[in-house]
């Protein structure tokens, strides 16, 4: 027993920077950031916080699955934005639908939809629940140093959500880890203690961009096949490749580099930028309402965060 996708939901704040809006601040343009990014425009909240926008995704989410809030038995969210330490993003959501279940949410950072997805399997194989409401939400204009140009243009404010049910649509998922903060950064405030002695940093995204590169296209690589293959495919059984929105640069090179054809990878970080957890569903979102996906179509999920964090995943469209 693993689960099946009910239905799906996304949302994005209405406020839109393109990149001549960006260019009027730091120093860029819409040539510079599309050459290296694919970007040519993102949202931004000036109102919502992180679980305002969870809370919008989930309920198109419930809407499209016609499952009532009541029906749900738990909710994940992937995010490291939360607007609270404490309450969590998915608790607030909990309280904003009017659920009564358990709510919890997992930092994975870009990662988090395919730990989130994972974490839900578990609770399905042990008879725990029967639906759950999983979230990817991210407000990344709050952590942004907005004079660093390498990676005020790339990050986005949106959020994604699926509402699962009991079934056998999740084949097989691979999760990774490697511990390193020099590559991908984003520091707390460090606080107000009189005897921390420690230099504070600033709470920005900090971020090599060629090492994130090197490392994310080498590692979607592998864990593309390394699921492929746990789930009895090839990639040519792969309807579907939905990549974390990091940069159309990364996709590219990863369709360059296996035999899935290119025009299965789907993408809209020109639309929507990098939204960290939230890329995946509101990818996934984009193309059920736009009918882009047939029953028994094999769609692979693969993303590399900060932490660093890795994941990908396969399952089966059952919609």
């Amino acid at each position: 027993m693993s689960f099946t996708i009910l239905g799906t939901g996304s949302y994005a704040p209405e406020k839109i920077v393109t990149n001549d809006d960006m260019a009027k601040f730091v120093d860029t343009n819409d040539e510079w950031i599309t050459e290296r990014t694919g970007i040519k425009q993102r949202h931004y909240s000036t109102t919502e916080h992180t679980s305002d926008m969870a809370y919008q995704a989930a309920i198109r989410a419930l809407e499209d699955a016609n499952v009532k809030p009541e029906e749900i038995d738990m909710i994940l969210c992937a995010t490291i934005t939360p607007e609270n330490a404490s309450p969590s993003v998915a608790i607030m959501v909990q309280k904003m639908i009017g659920a009564d279940c358990p709510a919890m949410d997992i930092s994975a950072a870009c990662s988090g939809f395919i730990y989130v997805l994972d974490t839900a399997a578990g609770f399905f194989a042990r008879k725990r629940v029967k639906k759950m409401l999983v979230i990817g939400a991210e407000r990344l204009s709050k952590m942004l140093n907005w004079e660093d140009r390498a990676t005020c243009v790339i990050f986005a404010d949106g959020a994604g959500a699926v509402v699962l049910g009991e079934g056998d649509d999740y084949l097989a998922c691979k999760l990774g880890a490697k511990g390193d903060d020099d590559i991908i950064k984003i520091p707390n405030h460090i606080g107000l203690s009189h005897y921390f002695e420690r230099e504070a940093e600033e709470p920005y995204i900090n971020m090599k961009g060629r090492e994130v590169y090197k490392y994310a296209v080498n590692h979607m690589c592998m864990d593309i096949q390394d699921v492929l293959e746990q789930a009895n495919l090839t990639q040519e059984d792969a309807s579907f490749v939905i990549p974390h929105q990091a940069n159309l640069r990364i996709i590219e090179a990863v369709a360059k580099k296996l035999s899935i054809p290119e025009e299965r990878y789907c993408h809209n970080i020109e639309k929507y930028g990098n939204t960290s957890s939230a890329s995946i569903p509101i990818m996934l979102d984009e193309m059920n309402k736009e009918n882009k996906l047939k029953k028994g179509d094999y769609i692979v999920f693969c993303a590399v965060g900060g932490g660093l964090t890795t994941g990908a995943s396969v399952i089966r469209w059952s919609k």
